[in-house]
């Protein structure tokens, strides 16, 4: 037999064929754990004092887990999951370094730049409500949910509006994103539908 060689084609198809599992499932559960907690501190239903404790789950769930998805989606070449996943995880990121900094530093802060950075984050993430119209129902429900949190959190830090209603829409936010989570997972792993998404709302002809 003759022995084969290595060529750098060959390497560049292997590479080509290497497949990622679906990283959507833990994106999301990322983004639902996350939506959670921050919710049922806007809710009322833990203590303003313990806001620390956030810090840890924000960083791991919302940011981290959310960062690795997109990164992934990234190889998988899907520009739609890598920009939302990883954008919604650089804003846990600042999340968890805005309490870190307002709770553990002398530093004087005014809230109101806080605003203005969900302000930016609701700019993308009304474009990318636009874009989910592409994918299925359920993303683009989970992307109308954090809209109106947003969209509700703005005035509540630069006029003191009440949290509340921004902390309901962040718990829809999570239960809809638990929901597709567990739908993708287990439609993955049994090849059929188990829960469903619902198909895409714009269809390109």
């Amino acid at each position: 037999m003759t022995p084969t060689k290595n060529s750098k084609s060959d390497t560049h198809a292997n590479a080509l064929t290497t497949t990622y599992a679906e990283p959507a499932a833990l994106g999301l559960i990322g983004l639902a754990v996350a939506a959670l907690l921050l919710g049922s501190a806007d809710l009322g239903l833990t203590a303003a004092h313990s806001k620390s404790l956030m810090i840890p789950w924000i960083l791991f769930f919302g940011a981290t887990a959310q960062l690795i998805a997109g990164l992934v989606e990234f190889k998988r070449n899907n520009v739609f999951g890598a920009t939302v996943f990883s954008t919604y995880a650089m804003t846990m990121y600042a999340i968890a370094l805005t309490l870190f900094i307002t709770m553990f530093t002398d530093v004087t802060t005014d809230i109101s730049h806080y605003a203005y950075g969900l302000i930016g984050i609701l700019f993308f993430s009304l474009i990318a409500t636009i874009a989910s119209l592409l994918t299925n129902k359920a993303l683009f429900s989970i992307l109308i949910a954090v809209d109106i949190a947003v969209i509700l959190l703005i005035p509540h830090y630069l006029s003191g509006f009440s949290a509340v209603p921004a902390g309901i829409f962040l718990m829809i936010t999570s239960v809809l994103s638990f929901y597709t989570s567990t739908a993708i997972l287990l439609n993955t792993m049994t090849g059929r539908c188990i829960l469903p998404l619902g198909g895409p709302i714009w269809i390109q002809k």
